[in-house]
């Protein structure tokens, strides 16, 4: 059982300590990228294999993050979290001094590897420290870290880059790093380990099955997806292995696994599976929308880097304003409601952007992006509150590392699903348009006739037209794809008071 909450000593300053480790993770699923074009001249890369610095990473995280739950079981969470921090750092500072694409692949593997399991364990910590009627203000702190972190990374990335080097974008782990390793090493009590054998069988199929995932979708669209046989292999290998964890954990008994790698407990709680689906479709619109905006804002408007992060920092500003209201919100509204017009807000900043053109202002990119922050930070902590309310205590850690791995697999399914349809859409609507481009359209005639080069002109100019169209239509896509969740929403149960979190497994089976 956990810790009496009220009697947590030094709860701010541990509060403190964890949140600066989970930032410098999640910053770093996103700051890297502005810096690939610097690294690929620095470390002789070609233009296909420089992706595998931001690939290793994401797959090697993906893979090693279920095992978070077992790993603190057998060595105790803080010490977990101390390893975790200091290997994190160490291969940061590693990635910052590589010399070649090699060196730096295999440092981005050890920094996955050691970065995955602490998203999981700050927010198990956060829940344990805080009581329950601070579960709400402690998620949204929480989810401020989490969600903000991957809007401001392009932007300190591209400041880092222009400013220094490439290197620092590694480098400024290392003061964060050790700030949060002494505060934990200081503060954090060690938990009570508990005795738990390691079903290898499940985590090498669910390894497998996420890894191999994982690599489809960051490959697909170089590969021209299943046109490649790599792309097959790795999808028949991720169902594949995916069926057989499934039917290892529903069927583990006695004679097969003591005890599976996935509590079966976990898939049998109506509010953590409806949350797991939730988080999944938030993890699509989260980071697909910031895998869109910064190369339509470059490509199609013209904005610089700096610029560029200027103009979507209030999407970063609306997600923690939105967060700060509704932690105290969640304590005396139903969260399904906070989560409903969470949902209607996203909805309605997407729906929004569907009207981008190319020769708008500003104006438009800032009130979408406060709007669309405000609506995210709305879904996002009572989603995260209510999906573990009714979890037992022992189980929050294990419940922690599928949450953050399902988000992370939804991230990576919507970036790839936008990406390719962008760049699909893109061709078609080239077509559309180009067929309207006639030799009979006299002006047009004239035009090329005078000046040669208008006819190149012409060309790039129906690029940029197919191109926004193509934008707008992965805006309207997600916009569907969040309405679509909102009948989910009838699946969560709100617990009675007497059900709270860290009461028994009877008592968190008590819905109303």
């Amino acid at each position: 059982m956990a810790a009496d909450h009220h009697e947590t000593p030094h709860r701010g300053m541990i509060t403190l300590s964890i949140m600066l480790a989970t930032v410098m993770q999640v910053l770093d699923t996103t700051i890297a990228n502005v810096a690939l074009p610097n690294m690929q001249g620095s470390l002789g890369a070609a233009q296909d294999t420089i992706t595998w610095v931001l690939t290793s990473y994401i797959v090697a995280a993906a893979i090693a993050t279920p095992a978070t739950g077992w790993l603190a079981d057998r060595f105790g969470r803080k010490r977990l979290f101390l390893i975790a921090v200091a290997g994190f750092t160490s291969a940061s500072v590693l990635c910052g001094l590589a010399g070649s694409l090699s060196q730096m692949v295999a440092f981005r593997l050890v920094q996955g590897v050691f970065g995955a399991a602490l998203v999981p364990l700050s927010q198990s910590v956060l829940l344990d420290i805080n009581p329950k009627e601070r579960h709400g203000q402690a998620m949204a702190l929480w989810g401020a870290g989490i969600m903000v972190g991957p809007i401001a990374g392009p932007t300190l990335g591209g400041w880092l880059t222009d400013s220094f080097s490439w290197r620092w974008v590694f480098y400024i782990n290392l003061p964060v790093g050790i700030l949060a390793f002494f505060g934990m090493l200081v503060f954090l009590h060690e938990t009570k380990g508990r005795t738990r054998g390691f079903d290898l069988f499940g985590f090498a199929m669910l390894g497998l099955a996420v890894g191999a995932f994982q690599m489809m979708l960051d490959r697909g669209e170089q590969l021209d997806w299943f046109g490649s046989t790599e792309i097959l292999v790795e999808t028949a290998l991720a169902v594949c292995a995916f069926w057989v964890f499934a039917v290892h954990i529903a069927t583990a008994h006695g004679n097969t696994a003591r005890e599976p790698f996935i509590d079966p407990h976990l898939l049998r709680d109506r509010n953590f599976v409806t949350g797991l689906i939730l988080i999944f479709v938030i993890g699509v619109i989260l980071l697909a929308t910031m895998a869109l905006l910064p190369p339509m804002l470059q490509n199609l408007l013209g904005y610089p880097t700096v610029t560029t992060g200027l103009v979507l920092a209030p999407r970063g500003i609306g997600t923690m304003i939105s967060m700060l209201v509704v932690g105290r919100l969640v304590r005396a509204v139903d969260a399904r409601l906070l989560i409903l017009a969470g949902i209607l807000l996203t909805s309605w900043s997407l729906w929004y952007m569907t009207g981008f053109t190319i020769v708008m202002d500003r104006t438009p990119i800032i009130v979408s992006g406060i709007v669309q922050g405000l609506g995210l930070g709305l879904v996002f902590v009572p989603l995260s509150t209510i999906a573990f309310a009714t979890l037992e205590p022992r189980l929050r850690t294990d419940a922690a590392s599928l949450f953050s791995l399902v988000r992370n697999l939804g991230s990576s399914v919507g970036i790839s699903v936008v990406m390719t349809l962008l760049s699909q859409n893109t061709q078609i609507n080239h077509a559309n348009l180009a067929a309207h481009l006639t030799p009979f359209k006299s002006v047009l005639t004239e035009q090329v006739e005078a000046a040669p080069q208008a006819l190149g002109m012409l060309n790039a100019e129906v690029t940029r037209q197919a191109a926004m169209i193509a934008y707008l239509d992965d805006f309207k896509l997600m916009m569907y794809v969040a309405l679509l969740v909102i009948p989910m929403l009838l699946l969560l149960r709100r617990p009675k008071p007497g059900a709270a979190a860290g009461g028994s497994a009877h008592e968190s089976a008590v819905m109303e």
